[in-house]
């Protein structure tokens, strides 16, 4: 791994769980981690009750959109999370693999999607602090 890890997150649309995870470590993070994520099948935008979870910590994701993911993308990533994008996620030998159990936000309301939030900053803090340990 480089002095500047790369995380890949990965879901099926590229816009719920991915996008508040990116958003949380660009957060977390700040430049010290390069951020990326993706879809298997992205949709439009970004999900609503997303971006309103994640205004109410202070973390603007209004500017993302949902994206393709593409096979250098993730050639090129030290981690890879996957969050439910099952079979569509390429593997790639000596790349870390997190599969990330979440509860999909897409159709649910703001007060379903806050426990999906905060269970994701959980689990963003424990891999910062183990990308601290590694870089």
């Amino acid at each position: 791994m480089s002095d500047k890890p790369s995380v890949l997150f990965v879901c099926v649309h590229n816009a719920g769980r991915s996008q508040m995870a990116a958003g949380w470590l660009r957060h977390l993070a700040g430049d010290a981690v390069e951020v990326r994520s993706a879809g298997s099948a992205p949709a439009e935008t970004v999900n609503p009750a997303a971006v309103q979870a994640m205004r109410e910590v202070g973390i603007d994701i209004t500017d993302q959109t949902p994206k393709l993911l593409e096979y250098e993308t993730a050639e090129s990533s030290d981690v890879i999370v996957t969050m439910g994008c099952g079979d569509a996620c390429p593997i790639f030998p000596g790349k870390r693999y997190e599969d990330w159990k979440l509860e999909d936000p897409a159709g649910k309301g703001i007060e379903a999607v806050r426990p999906i939030r905060d269970e994701i900053r959980s689990r963003m803090e424990q891999l910062l602090t183990e990308l601290r340990g590694t870089a």
